[in-house]
């Protein structure tokens, strides 16, 4: 248990801060994140979903000043009427500016803008000592690049300065391929997919044999008011997503199975179109399906699910396919696996994307699965790749500071202005961060 302070002000802030007890205390924005980054059994919580205004937005610059629990959702809603876009967006707009630093968070178009990091001028962040440092790349880079991606743990960030992208309307143009296993996605991404703005691949875990990692492409760019249908051009700017049902908390442990989700892969494979050129979807659509149903984790019963994602380098394409067809030969029940390339990354010291390549998946909890990830573990770090933070549930210390060159140097700019550790989760004591 964690003692909750839902702060509605920077005040509730420093007091929480202040006030922290030998466990520590950590900001939390709306619990996306998968593991127990976002925990502090024994310690103080901070919920900063109260601090959630938008203070300014510059449309010529595109630079947005909002404090740090307003979420994607609400930036989206706000800023595309003014013709820009949240620069990054991960699978849920249901993530705070503060949490998206804190995570250095991705989307389907780090190949060419990285991520989240590469797009915030300015932070302010309230340090252990009670004073708040306002942070540029250029003017305290090493405190900046330590908190990009540094999940909270040098300070809790109170407002940022983002730098929007301008778009001509709320929709975009999609490709969409099916392709027939894995060397075959691979090989169209690395032929052309430089040549899309926002890429991903769905990619079927439970198929074995020939039809191995066979992938559902989906690849495109932000659409140009003429190139919308002409119902779409009165209002190119309209968004209007929306959950449109809760999932029932009625689903038993086990209903996900291989036997299950290998029906629903094959419907799904088959539905869609061996190719289809110049589609034009709605953000929802094409970023944040999932979005259309609140608690949709119910699904996985009682017993819930484990995140995992990693990326190898490029160059090391054959621990990709290893590590897929150990999850296809275990019968790794995910229905929701994506794969895609990384860009170059930033100069965050535990910032997660590495140019390469990334596969991310929901599993059921069920009996082995713990083995199976630790084999996984082996097989990535091997190949010189990596886990994500933010996703973490049960990674060994050793293995994730082997993944992590730089988490030394990361360690001494968190210990100048945190010496006592003052900003702690579960995950950090895990991992001894």
């Amino acid at each position: 248990m964690a003692n909750l302070v839902l702060a509605s002000g920077e005040v509730d802030v420093r007091l929480a801060v202040r006030d922290a007890g030998t466990r520590g205390v950590l900001a939390r924005g709306l619990g996306r994140s998968y593991g127990d980054s976002a925990q502090n059994g024994g310690g103080t919580v901070v919920d900063m979903s109260g601090l959630a205004r938008i203070l300014s937005v510059d449309t010529t610059t595109g630079h947005v000043v909002t404090e740090a629990g307003v979420s994607l959702d609400t930036l989206v809603r706000v800023l595309l009427p003014l013709g820009l876009l949240v620069p990054v967006l991960p699978g849920t707009r249901q993530v705070t500016v503060g949490g998206a630093i804190a995570a250095d968070i991705h989307g389907k178009n780090h190949h060419v803008k990285g991520s989240f990091g590469n797009h915030v001028a300015a932070m302010d962040l309230l340090l252990a000592d009670g004073s708040v440092r306002t942070l540029t790349p250029q003017g305290a880079p090493e405190l900046f690049w330590a908190t990009v991606g540094g999940m909270g743990l040098t300070g809790i960030i109170l407002r940022a300065t983002v730098v929007a992208t301008p778009v001509d309307s709320a929709y975009f143009v999609v490709d969409t391929e099916r392709t027939r296993d894995l060397d075959d996605l691979m090989a169209r991404l690395q032929a052309d997919d430089d040549e899309y703005d926002y890429s991903v691949a769905w990619i079927d875990l439970v198929a074995r044999g020939a039809a191995m990692g066979r992938s559902v492409l989906t690849r495109g760019w932000s659409a140009r008011a003429d190139q919308l249908p002409q119902r779409l051009r009165g209002q190119p700017y309209h968004f209007a997503s929306r959950s449109l049902f809760t999932a029932p908390n009625i689903f038993p442990s086990g209903l996900l199975n291989k036997v299950t989700i290998a029906a629903f892969n094959e419907a799904y494979y088959r539905k869609t179109p061996r190719e289809q050129r110049g589609a034009i979807q709605s953000i929802g659509q094409f970023f944040h399906p999932l979005d259309v149903a609140k608690h949709w984790n119910r699904i996985y019963g009682q017993r819930g699910f484990l995140q995992y994602q990693f990326v190898v380098p490029f160059g090391a394409e054959d621990a990709m396919r290893r590590a897929v067809e150990r999850l296809s030969t275990a019968g790794a029940a995910s229905f929701l696996a994506v794969l895609k390339r990384f860009g170059p990354g930033n100069p965050g010291l535990l910032s997660f994307p590495t140019p390469g390549w990334t596969l991310a998946l929901d599993i059921p909890v069920a009996p082995g699965l713990g083995r199976l990830l630790d084999e996984l573990d082996d097989l990535v770090l091997s190949a010189g790749g990596r886990l994500y933070l933010a996703k973490d549930s049960r990674a060994q210390a050793e293995t994730l500071h082997q993944m992590y060159p730089r988490i030394d140097e990361w360690r001494t700019v968190r210990d100048q202005v945190d010496p006592a550790q003052v900003f702690s989760s579960d995950q950090a004591r895990r991992l001894f961060l």
